[in-house]
């Protein structure tokens, strides 16, 4: 199916890049309409009325929001190279696993970086213990689905490109290699994907990025 496809999206948000790596994995040609969150444009608020943010996907006219729909959206629109399983048990165990890295993991790590005192420490023994559940759920494959990338790994991607630049920044380790080994070579398995590689966040700006904000965040604790 053709027709015009545009990406409305920010630096350096993950649920964007999924989606520019979806459609880079399936060999769609598309526009990135970059879009200042401080001062968002007009078609993005025409385009995204509900909920007025990143990403939205035009087709053909057409705007779909919230990043998992997107995916969904883009695996039944071009069936090349899927991205979800055709088996019905599968596709819903894809699912599961993909709602499981966006809200529950992702939630409690950032947590972690972005909090103090007890509400972090509660966080960081949440995120190692989700983190172990993911480490286990990859034991013996390569990717989430088997042999090639596919709708869980893209959602989980923000966990090799994101999360060691946030441990970076906060000096707060998470993703150990000795301890979850799979979820290790996952994350370098994911990076060397062509669709990945070429289209990785660049790590000095996202450096900076979380850099300010993790300055932010310690500068109004201490004035509290």
């Amino acid at each position: 199916m053709g027709g015009e496809v545009k990406v409305f999206g920010a630096f350096p948000s993950p649920y964007c890049f999924r989606i520019e790596w979806a459609l880079k994995h399936k060999g769609i040609a598309y526009e990135y309409v970059k879009e200042d969150l401080r001062n968002k444009s007009p078609l993005l608020l025409e385009y995204n009325p509900v909920y007025t943010k990143v990403p939205v996907l035009l087709h053909d006219g057409n705007p779909v929001s919230e990043s998992l729909v997107i995916l969904e959206y883009i695996d039944e629109t071009w069936k090349e190279n899927p991205i979800l399983p055709e088996d019905p048990y599968e596709r819903a165990m894809a699912r599961f696993w993909a709602n499981f890295a966006e809200e529950k993991c992702s939630a409690s790590i950032r947590t972690a970086f972005f909090s103090q005192g007890k509400e972090r420490e509660q966080a960081l023994e949440s995120s190692l213990a989700e983190l172990q559940i993911l480490d286990a759920e990859l034991k013996g494959k390569k990717f989430f689905g088997g042999d090639t990338i596919g709708f869980v790994d893209l959602v989980a991607g923000w966990i090799p490109h994101w999360l060691p630049v946030m441990e970076e920044v906060t000096g707060i380790k998470l993703l150990d290699a000795s301890r979850f080994p799979s979820l290790d070579a996952w994350a370098k398995n994911f990076k060397e994907v062509p669709a990945i590689k070429e289209n990785s966040p660049p790590h000095d700006p996202m450096t900076s990025y979380f850099h300010g904000i993790w300055t932010n965040m310690v500068s109004s604790a201490t004035n509290k």
